[in-house]
């Protein structure tokens, strides 16, 4: 026989089985036997099915389906209740209640219990949605009257998610929610921790590149202004050199040389204020020092051009008495506006803690 018209013959078989397998809205899986057999009549791909059907429903949120689901697959396959299903419908129970506090204390003792259970996916996404409600501001009952702030007990759920799943999506999802509720709270050195925490476990590809730009920016928002230590500015700055080196065109899109710029001008403006200070208290020589310091690491900056004006200034050897138009309140009100302005215009900033998209 000609092997092209069995070839055709084939097509044109495998062509009707789809056909008549849409039409009949049947769904076919290979058996172990290496026989094709229609799922809904398969005790195994059923439940399957029913078990992933029941997990979706618990990513999704849909409480009362899942409940529902749960309650046919332990009726149906008995072989999946006992003691890990107990253990799971009783923390169950008490998250349909909301009585959050309680339920992820049993979805803890559940997941030490049973850590390679195929009920751990699902209870993971409960401690999830739980901790996102918590840093989303809903607050925990107790001595069944007070109504306390949670958001440090969603912080500590994400961040033991995370550890108990290594590089796992939810792990990756866990931090990144984490972090961006931090920076929500203004709370930049905890973010910057936990984005060096994402940056350890996904140091490549787009989570590594988000990562290494959130580390370069919650450093530098964490800057309080030229009264304070200025080594986060440091840091930042070698962050945003390092992400500029390996993500130029990326880099321009988000101007980082902006950035690497106003970290100069504040890094010079911070010395020059020093070098005020010195005038004051007629240290000529130690002014001298830091104007000069200022001259020659950030030449051309704004803190340069001031600390040569003062220099010029000079006469026989001595700087003149301040400008009273330059007191040192408006010097300080200049400097707190310079950095208040960045920390007011950094980007990145979402709507809702529980938003982990990579970097756009």
């Amino acid at each position: 026989m000609n092997p092209n018209g069995n070839h055709r013959v084939l097509i044109q078989l495998i062509w009707i089985g789809l056909v008549f397998g849409w039409a009949s809205a049947a769904s076919w899986r290979l058996s172990d036997s290496g026989q094709w057999t229609d799922v809904a009549q398969d005790p195994k791909s059923k439940k399957l099915l029913a078990v992933s059907e029941f997990k979706d429903q618990i990513a999704a949120g849909k409480s009362d389906e899942a409940h529902k689901t749960l309650a046919a697959i332990q009726a149906e396959f008995p072989d999946l209740a006992g003691p890990e299903m107990t253990a799971f419908w009783a923390a169950e129970e008490q998250f349909a209640r909301r009585n959050w506090v309680k339920a992820i204390r049993m979805y803890d003792e559940f997941l030490d219990q049973y850590p390679t259970s195929w009920l751990t996916e699902s209870a993971l996404e409960r401690e999830y949605s739980v901790a996102v409600a918590f840093l989303n501001g809903e607050k925990r009952t107790v001595l069944l009257i007070l109504r306390l702030s949670a958001i440090e007990d969603g912080a500590k759920i994400m961040q033991k998610i995370a550890d108990r799943t290594g590089d796992a999506p939810i792990a990756k999802r866990s931090l990144i929610t984490l972090a961006r509720s931090y920076e929500k709270q203004k709370m930049y050195m905890e973010a910057y921790e936990t984005w060096v925490d994402v940056s350890s476990r996904w140091p490549t590809g787009q989570t590594g590149q988000q990562a290494l730009l959130e580390m370069g920016q919650d450093l530098h928002s964490s800057y309080k202004g030229p009264a304070y230590d200025h080594r986060g500015l440091i840091s930042a700055k070698s962050y945003y050199s390092n992400y500029a080196l390996r993500y130029s065109d990326d880099a321009k899109t988000r101007d980082i040389a902006g950035k690497l710029t106003l970290i100069d001008e504040q890094m010079a403006y911070k010395q020059y204020l020093i070098g005020r200070y010195y005038d004051r208290t007629d240290d000529d020589a130690a002014a001298e020092m830091y104007y000069g310091k200022i001259q020659e690491n950030w030449p051309g900056s704004n803190g340069a051009q001031r600390a040569q004006a003062r220099l010029d200034e000079r006469v026989d050897g001595k700087l003149p008495p301040e400008p009273k138009k330059l007191n040192r309140k408006a010097i300080d009100g200049i400097g707190d506006f310079l950095d208040h302005w960045f920390g007011v215009t950094w980007i990145f900033k979402p709507k809702s803690v529980s938003e982990s998209a990579g970097v756009p």
